[in-house]
Protein backbone atom coordinates (compact mmCIF):
# COMPACT_ATOMS: atom_id res chain seq x y z
CA UNK A 1 0.00 0.00 0.00
CA UNK A 2 1.80 3.11 -1.28
CA UNK A 3 -0.14 5.70 0.71
CA UNK A 4 2.28 8.47 -0.32
CA UNK A 5 2.54 7.52 -4.00
CA UNK A 6 1.37 10.97 -5.16
CA UNK A 7 3.96 12.84 -3.07
CA UNK A 8 7.29 13.97 -4.54
CA UNK A 9 10.13 14.96 -2.20
CA UNK A 10 13.26 16.91 -3.12
CA UNK A 11 15.83 15.55 -0.71
CA UNK A 12 18.86 17.68 0.19
CA UNK A 13 19.51 15.75 3.40
CA UNK A 14 22.77 14.07 4.38
CA UNK A 15 24.13 11.53 6.85
CA UNK A 16 21.40 10.12 9.17
CA UNK A 17 18.68 12.35 10.63
CA UNK A 18 17.44 13.81 7.34
CA UNK A 19 17.94 10.68 5.21
CA UNK A 20 16.05 8.64 7.80
CA UNK A 21 13.09 11.03 7.56
CA UNK A 22 13.01 10.83 3.77
CA UNK A 23 13.55 7.06 3.87
CA UNK A 24 10.40 6.70 5.94
CA UNK A 25 8.48 8.70 3.33
CA UNK A 26 9.99 6.67 0.49
CA UNK A 27 9.14 3.39 2.20
CA UNK A 28 5.47 4.29 1.97
CA UNK A 29 5.52 5.31 -1.66
CA UNK A 30 6.76 8.89 -1.90
CA UNK A 31 9.03 9.62 -4.84
CA UNK A 32 12.16 10.89 -3.12
CA UNK A 33 14.73 12.55 -5.39
CA UNK A 34 18.04 12.86 -3.60
CA UNK A 35 20.22 15.78 -4.69
CA UNK A 36 23.86 14.71 -4.81
CA UNK A 37 27.10 15.96 -6.30
CA UNK A 38 30.18 13.98 -7.25
CA UNK A 39 32.32 16.49 -5.37
CA UNK A 40 30.64 15.74 -2.03
CA UNK A 41 29.54 12.11 -2.40
CA UNK A 42 32.14 10.69 -0.03
CA UNK A 43 32.25 9.32 3.51
CA UNK A 44 28.74 8.62 4.74
CA UNK A 45 27.38 10.04 1.47
CA UNK A 46 29.34 7.66 -0.79
CA UNK A 47 26.73 5.58 -2.61
CA UNK A 48 28.67 2.34 -2.37
CA UNK A 49 29.00 2.34 1.43
CA UNK A 50 26.85 0.28 3.78
CA UNK A 51 26.00 3.45 5.70
CA UNK A 52 24.57 5.20 2.64
CA UNK A 53 22.73 2.09 1.53
CA UNK A 54 21.04 1.79 4.93
CA UNK A 55 19.47 5.25 4.92
CA UNK A 56 18.73 5.78 1.24
CA UNK A 57 16.74 2.82 -0.01
CA UNK A 58 13.74 3.46 -2.26
CA UNK A 59 15.15 6.82 -3.42
CA UNK A 60 16.30 8.24 -6.73
CA UNK A 61 19.63 10.06 -7.09
CA UNK A 62 20.48 12.99 -9.32
CA UNK A 63 23.71 14.97 -9.49
CA UNK A 64 23.62 18.75 -9.40
CA UNK A 65 26.49 21.06 -8.47
CA UNK A 66 24.74 23.84 -6.60
CA UNK A 67 27.76 26.18 -6.87
CA UNK A 68 26.64 26.95 -10.44
CA UNK A 69 23.90 29.59 -10.86
CA UNK A 70 22.24 27.42 -13.49
CA UNK A 71 21.78 24.67 -10.90
CA UNK A 72 19.51 26.98 -8.92
CA UNK A 73 17.24 27.45 -11.92
CA UNK A 74 17.05 23.70 -12.46
CA UNK A 75 16.25 23.16 -8.81
CA UNK A 76 13.46 25.74 -8.96
CA UNK A 77 11.94 23.88 -11.90
CA UNK A 78 12.07 20.66 -9.87
CA UNK A 79 10.54 22.39 -6.85
CA UNK A 80 7.66 23.62 -8.99
CA UNK A 81 6.58 20.02 -9.67
CA UNK A 82 7.25 18.68 -6.17
CA UNK A 83 5.40 18.65 -2.87
CA UNK A 84 8.16 18.70 -0.27
CA UNK A 85 11.72 19.99 0.03
CA UNK A 86 13.75 18.67 2.95
CA UNK A 87 17.24 19.74 4.01
CA UNK A 88 19.43 19.39 7.09
CA UNK A 89 22.23 21.85 6.38
CA UNK A 90 23.18 24.65 8.72
CA UNK A 91 20.70 27.55 8.22
CA UNK A 92 22.92 29.63 5.95
CA UNK A 93 23.37 27.06 3.14
CA UNK A 94 20.01 27.16 1.36
CA UNK A 95 19.87 30.95 1.65
CA UNK A 96 23.35 31.24 0.16
CA UNK A 97 22.08 29.28 -2.85
CA UNK A 98 19.04 31.56 -3.15
CA UNK A 99 16.78 28.67 -2.15
CA UNK A 100 15.23 29.87 1.09
CA UNK A 101 11.54 29.12 1.61
CA UNK A 102 10.50 32.54 0.34
CA UNK A 103 12.36 31.81 -2.91
CA UNK A 104 10.91 28.33 -3.33
CA UNK A 105 7.30 29.24 -2.61
CA UNK A 106 7.40 31.75 -5.46
CA UNK A 107 7.39 28.82 -7.87
CA UNK A 108 5.23 26.54 -5.69
CA UNK A 109 2.89 28.28 -3.20
CA UNK A 110 1.73 24.93 -1.80
CA UNK A 111 5.25 23.74 -1.07
CA UNK A 112 6.10 22.10 2.25
CA UNK A 113 9.68 22.76 3.30
CA UNK A 114 11.30 21.03 6.26
CA UNK A 115 14.47 22.65 7.55
CA UNK A 116 16.21 20.26 9.90
CA UNK A 117 19.22 21.61 11.76
CA UNK A 118 21.06 21.05 14.99
CA UNK A 119 19.82 24.17 16.79
CA UNK A 120 17.00 25.54 14.64
CA UNK A 121 16.83 28.46 12.23
CA UNK A 122 16.94 31.21 14.86
CA UNK A 123 18.74 32.05 18.09
CA UNK A 124 22.40 32.65 18.98
CA UNK A 125 23.37 29.03 18.21
CA UNK A 126 21.58 28.85 14.85
CA UNK A 127 24.76 28.50 12.76
CA UNK A 128 26.32 25.82 14.94
CA UNK A 129 26.45 22.40 13.30
CA UNK A 130 26.04 19.26 15.36
CA UNK A 131 26.03 15.48 15.20
CA UNK A 132 23.77 13.23 17.23
CA UNK A 133 26.32 12.75 20.01
CA UNK A 134 26.60 16.54 20.44
CA UNK A 135 22.83 16.92 20.70
CA UNK A 136 22.61 14.06 23.17
CA UNK A 137 25.15 15.71 25.46
CA UNK A 138 23.44 19.11 25.30
CA UNK A 139 19.99 17.67 25.97
CA UNK A 140 21.15 15.78 29.06
CA UNK A 141 20.40 12.28 27.86
CA UNK A 142 24.10 11.37 27.71
CA UNK A 143 24.33 11.91 31.44
CA UNK A 144 21.07 10.18 32.31
CA UNK A 145 21.87 7.04 30.30
CA UNK A 146 25.16 6.43 32.10
CA UNK A 147 26.03 4.11 34.96
CA UNK A 148 26.71 7.01 37.31
CA UNK A 149 27.32 10.75 37.17
CA UNK A 150 31.09 10.30 37.01
CA UNK A 151 30.93 8.36 33.71
CA UNK A 152 28.78 10.14 31.07
CA UNK A 153 28.81 7.28 28.57
CA UNK A 154 25.56 7.98 26.74
CA UNK A 155 23.49 5.69 24.49
CA UNK A 156 26.45 4.56 22.35
CA UNK A 157 24.90 5.52 19.00
CA UNK A 158 23.28 8.51 17.31
CA UNK A 159 19.93 8.17 19.04
CA UNK A 160 19.18 11.88 18.56
CA UNK A 161 19.42 11.51 14.78
CA UNK A 162 16.82 8.76 14.81
CA UNK A 163 14.50 10.87 16.97
CA UNK A 164 14.86 13.91 14.71
CA UNK A 165 14.31 11.77 11.62
CA UNK A 166 11.03 10.42 12.95
CA UNK A 167 9.92 13.93 13.96
CA UNK A 168 10.77 15.13 10.45
CA UNK A 169 8.64 12.47 8.78
CA UNK A 170 5.73 13.16 11.15
CA UNK A 171 6.00 16.89 10.45
CA UNK A 172 5.70 16.23 6.71
CA UNK A 173 2.62 14.07 7.20
CA UNK A 174 0.97 16.73 9.37
CA UNK A 175 1.76 19.45 6.82
CA UNK A 176 0.42 17.34 3.95
CA UNK A 177 -2.82 16.75 5.85
CA UNK A 178 -3.10 20.48 6.54
CA UNK A 179 -2.48 21.29 2.89
CA UNK A 180 -5.22 18.87 1.84
CA UNK A 181 -7.65 20.83 4.02
CA UNK A 182 -6.45 24.40 3.44
CA UNK A 183 -4.39 24.36 0.26
CA UNK A 184 -1.57 26.10 2.12
CA UNK A 185 2.08 25.14 2.14
CA UNK A 186 4.28 25.34 5.19
CA UNK A 187 7.87 25.93 6.26
CA UNK A 188 8.83 23.73 9.21
CA UNK A 189 11.77 24.66 11.44
CA UNK A 190 12.90 21.45 13.15
CA UNK A 191 15.61 21.73 15.81
CA UNK A 192 17.23 18.39 16.66
CA UNK A 193 18.28 19.86 20.00
CA UNK A 194 14.66 20.66 20.87
CA UNK A 195 13.50 17.29 19.55
CA UNK A 196 15.72 15.59 22.11
CA UNK A 197 14.64 17.98 24.85
CA UNK A 198 11.05 16.80 24.38
CA UNK A 199 12.15 13.42 25.73
CA UNK A 200 13.47 14.86 28.98
CA UNK A 201 10.10 15.38 30.67
CA UNK A 202 10.62 13.02 33.63
CA UNK A 203 14.01 14.57 34.41
CA UNK A 204 12.57 18.08 34.24
CA UNK A 205 9.71 17.08 36.54
CA UNK A 206 12.23 15.67 39.00
CA UNK A 207 13.82 19.12 39.20
CA UNK A 208 10.68 21.28 39.07
CA UNK A 209 8.40 19.22 41.29
CA UNK A 210 10.67 17.17 43.53
CA UNK A 211 13.56 19.65 43.59
CA UNK A 212 15.95 16.76 43.03
CA UNK A 213 19.01 16.65 40.82
CA UNK A 214 18.30 13.90 38.26
CA UNK A 215 21.35 11.65 38.30
CA UNK A 216 21.92 8.37 36.46
CA UNK A 217 21.52 5.14 38.39
CA UNK A 218 22.65 2.70 35.73
CA UNK A 219 20.74 -0.56 36.10
CA UNK A 220 19.77 0.15 39.72
CA UNK A 221 17.30 3.02 39.52
CA UNK A 222 15.04 3.47 42.55
CA UNK A 223 11.89 2.89 40.51
CA UNK A 224 13.06 -0.56 39.34
CA UNK A 225 11.54 -3.20 41.62
CA UNK A 226 14.01 -5.93 40.74
CA UNK A 227 17.30 -7.17 42.15
CA UNK A 228 19.51 -8.44 40.77
CA UNK A 229 18.80 -6.30 37.74
CA UNK A 230 21.58 -5.85 35.23
CA UNK A 231 23.58 -6.88 32.20
CA UNK A 232 26.22 -9.51 32.94
CA UNK A 233 29.25 -10.52 30.90
CA UNK A 234 29.29 -14.11 29.73
CA UNK A 235 31.89 -16.45 28.26
CA UNK A 236 33.22 -15.44 24.85
CA UNK A 237 33.95 -12.22 23.00
CA UNK A 238 31.52 -9.44 23.93
CA UNK A 239 28.79 -11.83 25.08
CA UNK A 240 26.22 -10.60 27.61
CA UNK A 241 22.96 -11.61 29.24
CA UNK A 242 20.44 -9.40 31.02
CA UNK A 243 18.77 -10.69 34.18
CA UNK A 244 15.90 -9.23 36.24
CA UNK A 245 14.68 -10.86 39.45
CA UNK A 246 11.40 -9.39 40.69
CA UNK A 247 10.34 -11.73 43.51
CA UNK A 248 11.61 -14.41 45.86
CA UNK A 249 10.50 -17.31 43.67
CA UNK A 250 12.65 -15.99 40.84
CA UNK A 251 15.53 -15.41 43.26
CA UNK A 252 15.38 -19.04 44.36
CA UNK A 253 15.28 -20.10 40.72
CA UNK A 254 18.39 -18.10 39.92
CA UNK A 255 20.34 -19.43 42.91
CA UNK A 256 19.53 -23.03 42.05
CA UNK A 257 20.18 -22.57 38.32
CA UNK A 258 23.57 -21.02 39.11
CA UNK A 259 24.40 -23.79 41.59
CA UNK A 260 24.75 -21.33 44.47
CA UNK A 261 22.11 -22.29 46.96
CA UNK A 262 24.21 -20.65 49.69
CA UNK A 263 23.12 -17.24 48.38
CA UNK A 264 19.66 -17.99 49.78
CA UNK A 265 21.06 -18.05 53.30
CA UNK A 266 22.93 -14.76 52.96
CA UNK A 267 21.08 -12.08 54.91
CA UNK A 268 22.39 -9.41 52.55
CA UNK A 269 20.21 -10.93 49.84
CA UNK A 270 17.21 -11.94 51.95
CA UNK A 271 14.67 -9.89 49.94
CA UNK A 272 14.48 -7.39 47.09
CA UNK A 273 15.15 -4.37 49.30
CA UNK A 274 18.20 -6.05 50.84
CA UNK A 275 19.50 -7.11 47.43
CA UNK A 276 19.06 -3.59 46.08
CA UNK A 277 20.95 -2.18 49.06
CA UNK A 278 23.77 -4.69 48.52
CA UNK A 279 23.83 -4.82 44.72
CA UNK A 280 27.51 -3.87 44.67
CA UNK A 281 28.27 -7.09 46.55
CA UNK A 282 25.72 -9.22 44.66
CA UNK A 283 26.56 -8.25 41.08
CA UNK A 284 30.17 -9.55 41.21
CA UNK A 285 28.91 -12.92 42.47
CA UNK A 286 26.51 -13.25 39.56
CA UNK A 287 29.17 -12.12 37.09
CA UNK A 288 31.55 -14.75 38.44
CA UNK A 289 28.96 -17.36 37.43
CA UNK A 290 27.89 -15.91 34.08
CA UNK A 291 31.46 -15.34 32.89
CA UNK A 292 31.93 -19.11 32.86
CA UNK A 293 28.81 -19.73 30.77
CA UNK A 294 27.79 -18.99 27.22
CA UNK A 295 25.17 -16.24 27.04
CA UNK A 296 22.57 -18.51 25.41
CA UNK A 297 23.18 -21.12 28.09
CA UNK A 298 22.59 -18.56 30.85
CA UNK A 299 19.40 -17.52 29.09
CA UNK A 300 18.22 -21.13 28.78
CA UNK A 301 19.02 -22.10 32.35
CA UNK A 302 17.33 -19.06 33.85
CA UNK A 303 14.26 -19.11 31.65
CA UNK A 304 13.75 -22.79 32.46
CA UNK A 305 13.93 -21.80 36.13
CA UNK A 306 11.30 -19.10 35.62
CA UNK A 307 13.75 -16.20 35.78
CA UNK A 308 13.45 -13.34 33.24
CA UNK A 309 16.70 -13.38 31.24
CA UNK A 310 17.71 -12.70 27.65
CA UNK A 311 20.83 -12.61 25.55
CA UNK A 312 22.09 -9.21 24.40
CA UNK A 313 21.88 -9.79 20.67
CA UNK A 314 24.29 -8.61 18.03
CA UNK A 315 23.48 -8.13 14.34
CA UNK A 316 24.06 -11.81 13.55
CA UNK A 317 21.69 -12.85 16.33
CA UNK A 318 19.01 -10.48 15.06
CA UNK A 319 19.36 -11.80 11.52
CA UNK A 320 18.57 -15.30 12.81
CA UNK A 321 15.83 -14.24 15.23
CA UNK A 322 12.82 -16.52 14.60
CA UNK A 323 10.27 -13.87 15.59
CA UNK A 324 11.69 -11.27 13.21
CA UNK A 325 11.95 -13.86 10.43
CA UNK A 326 8.35 -14.93 10.95
CA UNK A 327 7.20 -11.31 10.56
CA UNK A 328 9.34 -10.76 7.42
CA UNK A 329 11.27 -8.02 9.19
CA UNK A 330 14.24 -8.37 6.85
CA UNK A 331 13.95 -7.70 3.13
CA UNK A 332 16.41 -8.66 0.41
CA UNK A 333 16.92 -6.00 -2.25
CA UNK A 334 19.02 -6.27 -5.39
CA UNK A 335 21.47 -3.41 -5.77
CA UNK A 336 22.22 -2.58 -9.44
CA UNK A 337 25.98 -2.58 -8.85
CA UNK A 338 26.78 -4.08 -5.45
CA UNK A 339 24.59 -7.16 -5.48
CA UNK A 340 22.14 -8.13 -2.77
CA UNK A 341 21.29 -5.87 0.16
CA UNK A 342 19.57 -7.08 3.29
CA UNK A 343 17.63 -4.30 4.98
CA UNK A 344 15.22 -3.92 7.86
CA UNK A 345 11.61 -2.97 7.38
CA UNK A 346 9.67 -0.64 9.66
CA UNK A 347 8.25 -1.75 13.03
CA UNK A 348 4.76 -0.69 11.95
CA UNK A 349 2.81 -1.84 8.94
CA UNK A 350 -0.66 -1.93 7.37
CA UNK A 351 -2.87 -4.80 6.39
CA UNK A 352 -2.27 -4.42 2.66
CA UNK A 353 1.31 -3.15 2.97
CA UNK A 354 3.94 -4.80 0.80
CA UNK A 355 7.67 -4.35 0.27
CA UNK A 356 7.54 -5.91 -3.18
CA UNK A 357 8.17 -2.57 -4.91
CA UNK A 358 11.06 -1.62 -2.64
CA UNK A 359 14.44 -1.08 -4.26
CA UNK A 360 17.99 -0.76 -3.01
CA UNK A 361 19.69 2.59 -2.57
CA UNK A 362 20.55 4.37 -5.82
CA UNK A 363 23.84 4.66 -7.64
CA UNK A 364 25.17 8.20 -7.96
CA UNK A 365 23.10 10.09 -10.55
CA UNK A 366 21.22 7.03 -11.75
CA UNK A 367 17.99 9.06 -12.16
CA UNK A 368 19.57 11.94 -14.10
CA UNK A 369 17.90 11.15 -17.39
CA UNK A 370 14.50 10.50 -15.82
CA UNK A 371 14.49 13.74 -13.81
CA UNK A 372 16.19 16.14 -16.20
CA UNK A 373 14.79 14.84 -19.49
CA UNK A 374 11.47 13.19 -18.68
CA UNK A 375 10.31 15.13 -15.64
CA UNK A 376 11.74 18.60 -16.28
CA UNK A 377 11.73 18.42 -20.07
CA UNK A 378 15.34 19.41 -20.81
CA UNK A 379 16.41 18.68 -24.35
CA UNK A 380 19.21 16.23 -25.06
CA UNK A 381 21.36 19.17 -26.14
CA UNK A 382 20.70 21.06 -22.89
CA UNK A 383 21.32 17.94 -20.83
CA UNK A 384 24.61 17.25 -22.61
CA UNK A 385 25.71 20.87 -22.25
CA UNK A 386 24.99 20.90 -18.50
CA UNK A 387 27.01 17.73 -18.11
CA UNK A 388 29.96 19.09 -20.07
CA UNK A 389 29.99 22.25 -17.96
CA UNK A 390 29.89 20.29 -14.69
CA UNK A 391 26.46 21.53 -13.63
CA UNK A 392 25.00 18.05 -13.74
CA UNK A 393 27.96 16.25 -12.19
Amino acid sequence: MDILKDVRVVDFTRMLAGPYATRLLADFGAEVIKIQCGKTAFGGEANDTAYFRTWNRNKRSITLDMTHPEAREILLRLTAVSDVVMENFSPRVMSNWGLAYDDLKQVNPGLIMVRMSGMGQTGPWRNMVAFGSTIQSLSGITSLTSYDKEEPLGPGQAYADHVAGIYGAIAVLAALENRDRTGQGRCIDLSEYEAMCTLMGPALMEVLVNHQDPVPHGNNADYVSAAPHGCYRCRGDDQWCVIAVSNETEWEGLCHAAGHGEWLADERFANIDARKDHHKELDPLIRAWTIEQRAHEVERLLQEAGVPAAVVKNAEDLADDPQLRARDYFVRLKHPILGEDVTDTNPFTFKSFSTSRWKASPALGEANQYVFLDLLGLSEIEFSDYRKRGIIA
